[in-house]
C-alpha cells in the first residue's frame, strides 16, 4: 500500500487569483490530513520536479496567451528541447486553467502546460480544468466540480487516505506564518530600505525608487474622470522601455514571521502598522476564501450560518449580490460580522488578506525622445455603487494624490517587456487604434518611430469630447504639420450621434485597405476590453470585405493570418 504522498501545488498567477484557488486547494490537503507546499512557479527548484510524485498547476494566462510573471522562468525551462521525454513518468499530476472567454487566447497557458507535461511523460488525473471568468457564477462553476473529481482520483490513487478521518470545515487549519511580538526592537524598520540602488535591472523584488517629476491632470477640471500625466526620473536605473509596474510597498507593535517562505517584499521584521498599511491588501473586495476562513473563527451563531453559505458552492451567487457587486472591501465585510471579528487572530492576517498585487501602466515616452524620462497615462479610478462611500483605485488614488511641488517623492517601480511589437523596416507603415487612455504605448511607439526616422505612422483616437479628454492634442498636430503622423478622431459625446474609433476604421477603408494589403502595414489596437476590440476588429473584417471583395469567412481569415504572422496584434484591459 502506497504511504500518503506529500501534494505540490504550483501556481503562475498575474493578479493572485490563481495564488488564492492554490492556497484553497492547499487547504483541502491539509483537511485531509496530507503533507502539502504552495510555490509560486519561480519560487520553485523545477529541478526537484524529477523527484515528485503528485502535484497540482494553476495558472493563469495574461497578454495574448503569456504565462504571468512569476512562472516565465519555469516556462522558458519546460519549453527546452534539450529535456529528456521521459523525464517526468513518475509524477501524477493535473493542471487548472483561470481563464476568461472573451479574450481570444482563453486559458491558453494551461492548455499548452498539460500538453508539454503529457509530452514529458507526466500521468493526467484528469482533463485539463479551463475555468471561466465570464460564466454566470465565475470560475467557481468550474472549479468545484474539477476539484471533487481531483480528490476522488487522489483517493483511489492513495487507498490509505480512506483511514484518514478529515478536519472538519469549521476546525480552523494552523497559519502560514507565525507571528512574534517583538518588545525590545532598537531601531524602526524603514519599509525604504528594501528598496535597493544595486546596479541590477529593477524587479518586482528590487524595484527603483524613482523621483516623480510632475504629476499633471490632462482631462479639463470639469470633466467625470481624472486623468493624469506622470513623469518619472529615472536616471541611474537601468531601465529600458515598455510596460511600467509600481507597487505600494512596504507606530505600534512590531512582529517577526517565521516561515520558509515570506514573500519577497515583506520585511521579516515591521510593525503590524506597516503590514496591514503597505502589504495587505484590506481594501479589497474578498474572495470566497476570505469567508471559509473566517467561517472557522465564528462562534456567533447568526454571523456563522451567513458565512457558511458564503463559504459554500450553493452560495456563490448571494455571495456575489452581498460582495462584487457592490465592490464591498474586505474591512467593510469585517464591519458587518463583528463578533468574528474579535475573535481574529494575528498570525492568521496573512492568510485572511492577500498581498497588494503591483499595479501596470504602459509607458507612454520614448527614453529616444526623453531621456531618463518616463510618462505614464493613469485614469485615476474612482466610482459609485449601493455602498454609501465611492469606491476608489488603490494605486491610482494613491499616485494622483502624490505631489512633488511639495518636497521629494519616489515611487517604486521596474518594467517589464510589452506584448507589442513594432516593425524595424524603415519604410513600414503602422496603424494604431487607441482610444482613451489607450493611446499610451501608441504615443511612446511614435515618440521612438519618429525618432529613427519611421514616418508611415497613422493614429486612431478616440474620447469623449474634444475639448475635455483630447489626450496630447498639441503634440499629435505638431507631428501632423511635421507630416510624420496621420491622426483620425472620434469625439463620442460631441454630437447627437455617438461617434467611436470603429466608425472612422470604416470610413476610411480604402486608405486602410491600401496600407494593409498593397503596404504591408501592421495594425494595433490598445485599451479597454469591453466591446472596442471586438468593435473595431469587425470594422476592419467589413474593410476587408468592401475593399478587397472578400467573403466573410476570407476576411475572417486573413486577420487570423495576420495575427499569426504579427501584423495584427492588441494589448488590452479590462
Amino acid at each position: 500500500m502506497m504511504s500518503n504522498p506529500t501534494l505540490l501545488v504550483l501556481y503562475g498567477s498575474q493578479t493572485g487569483t490563481a495564488q488564492d484557488t492554490a492556497q484553497r486547494i492547499a487547504k483541502q490537503a491539509q483537511r485531509r490530513r496530507m503533507k502539502v507546499q504552495v510555490w509560486a512557479l519561480d519560487s520553485y527548484n523545477v529541478a526537484n520536479l524529477i523527484s515528485e510524485s503528485l502535484a497540482v498547476f494553476v495558472c493563469s494566462t495574461t497578454g495574448q496567451g503569456d504565462p504571468p510573471d512569476n512562472m516565465k522562468n519555469f516556462w522558458r525551462f519546460l519549453f527546452k528541447k534539450s529535456l529528456p521525454i521521459g523525464s517526468l513518468t513518475q509524477l501524477d499530476c493535473a493542471v487548472l486553467g483561470l481563464g476568461d472567454s472573451s479574450y481570444p487566447k482563453f486559458n491558453f497557458v494551461a492548455k499548452k502546460l498539460h500538453k508539454r507535461l503529457l509530452q514529458l511523460g507526466a500521468s493526467m488525473l484528469l482533463p485539463v480544468g479551463l475555468a471561466d471568468d465570464q460564466h454566470d457564477l465565475g470560475s467557481d462553476a468550474v472549479i468545484d466540480p474539477w476539484l471533487q473529481l481531483f480528490w476522488d482520483k487522489v483517493s483511489s490513487l492513495y487507498p490509505s487516505l480512506a483511514n484518514v478521518i478529515p478536519l472538519r470545515e469549521d476546525e480552523p487549519l494552523p497559519p502560514t506564518y507565525t507571528f512574534h511580538i517583538l518588545d525590545d526592537v532598537k531601531e524602526k524598520t524603514d519599509h525604504r530600505s528594501r528598496i535597493t540602488m544595486e546596479q541590477t535591472v529593477p524587479s518586482q523584488s528590487h524595484p527603483f525608487p524613482a523621483a516623480m517629476v510632475s504629476n499633471r491632470r490632462v482631462t479639463e477640471q470639469s470633466h467625470y474622470q481624472d486623468v493624469r500625466l506622470i513623469e518619472f526620473d529615472i536616471t541611474g536605473s537601468n531601465i529600458e522601455s515598455r510596460i511600467f509596474y509600481t507597487s505600494r510597498n512596504i507606530d505600534h507593535c512590531f512582529v517577526q514571521m517565521q516561515h520558509e517562505n515570506i514573500p519577497a517584499r515583506l520585511l521579516q521584521i515591521c510593525t503590524v502598522h506597516q503590514l496591514v498599511e503597505k502589504y495587505l491588501d484590506i481594501a479589497a473586495v474578498p474572495r470566497r476564501s476570505f469567508f471559509e476562513l473566517l467561517y472557522t473563527f465564528s462562534s456567533n451563531q447568526l454571523e456563522r450560518e451567513k458565512l457558511a453559505e458564503f463559504g459554500s458552492a450553493a452560495g456563490q451567487d448571494e455571495l456575489h449580490s452581498y460582495c462584487n457587486r457592490p465592490r464591498r472591501t474586505a474591512l467593510e465585510v469585517l464591519a458587518d460580522f463583528p463578533h468574528t471579528t474579535a475573535e481574529l487572530k494575528a498570525d492568521y492576517l496573512l492568510d485572511l488578506f492577500p498581498e497588494i498585487q503591483p499595479r501596470s501602466f504602459s509607458i507612454a515616452s520614448s527614453l529616444k525622445a526623453q531621456p531618463h524620462r518616463l510618462q505614464i497615462l493613469v485614469a485615476v479610478v474612482q466610482y459609485k455603487t449601493k455602498m454609501y462611500k465611492p469606491r476608489r483605485g488603490l494605486c491610482s488614488t494613491w499616485l494622483a494624490s502624490l505631489d512633488p511641488t511639495q518636497g521629494e517623492v519616489y515611487v517604486p517601480l521596474w518594467v517589464k517587456k510589452g506584448s507589442l511589437k513594432f516593425p524595424i523596416e524603415n519604410n513600414s507603415s503602422v496603424i494604431m487604434v487607441g482610444p482613451g487612455t489607450g493611446v499610451a504605448p501608441f504615443r511612446s511607439a511614435i515618440q521612438e518611430r519618429i525618432a529613427q526616422g519611421k514616418t508611415a505612422n497613422v493614429l486612431f483616437f478616440g474620447c469623449r469630447s474634444e475639448s475635455k479628454d483630447f489626450y496630447f492634442r498639441l503634440e499629435w498636430e505638431e507631428m501632423m504639420r511635421a507630416g510624420h503622423l496621420v491622426l483620425f478622431t472620434a469625439f463620442s459625446r460631441d454630437q447627437e450621434e455617438k461617434v467611436y474609433v470603429q466608425h472612422r476604421v470604416r470610413e476610411n477603408a480604402a486608405l486602410l485597405w491600401d496600407l494593409i494589403a498593397n503596404k504591408n502595414a501592421y495594425f494595433y489596437i490598445a485599451g479597454n476590453a469591453k466591446q472596442m476590440p471586438a468593435s473595431v476588429c469587425d470594422a476592419l473584417k467589413e474593410v476587408f470585405q468592401q475593399e478587397g471583395v472578400l467573403s466573410a469567412e476570407e476576411a475572417e481569415q486573413m486577420l487570423v493570418d495576420m495575427e499569426r504572422t504579427g501584423r495584427f496584434q492588441s494589448e488590452t484591459w479590462s
